[in-house]
């Protein structure tokens, strides 16, 4: 674990009101992202699932993979849009878009984007890895 997640996650367990992000560490779109999120101060704490964290136990280990998952402090388990507003919530700077992406319709919007950047993901990792 990196100083800079580690802290981020000391932060989350300090805050319990904020949230548990899953994510596929082996995807460089959802490393970068992450990072980023970790860079700008996020109060999540974030679980890599493809290396040493586990998946949410609802869902599959796949699953986790194969979609963006955030567990919300109360013990709700989202994806997509709506986790992503959730993730938002919990990070300076983009609080307001994820209480706004929280609602529908964007929402609904959101989600609709979501699924079809999930169509392109495997093509755009595929293009990022060759850039590295």
């Amino acid at each position: 674990m990196t100083e800079e997640t580690q802290k981020t996650t000391e932060s989350a367990a300090e805050n319990p009101a904020q949230c548990e992000v899953f994510f596929d560490g082996e995807c460089p779109l959802c490393r970068a992202e992450i990072g980023f999120y970790q860079r700008s101060g996020s109060e999540a704490r974030f679980t890599n699932v493809a290396g040493d964290g586990d998946a949410p136990p609802e869902i599959t280990r796949e699953e986790a993979l194969g979609r963006f998952h955030v567990r919300k402090s109360d013990g709700t388990l989202l994806s997509g849009a709506a986790a992503f507003a959730e993730l938002w919530k919990a990070t300076p700077g983009w609080r307001w878009l994820g209480h706004i992406g929280a609602v529908p319709p964007f929402v609904w919007i959101g989600e609709g984007l979501y699924r079809l950047f999930l169509i392109f993901r495997p093509s755009l990792q595929k293009v990022v890895r060759r850039a590295s």
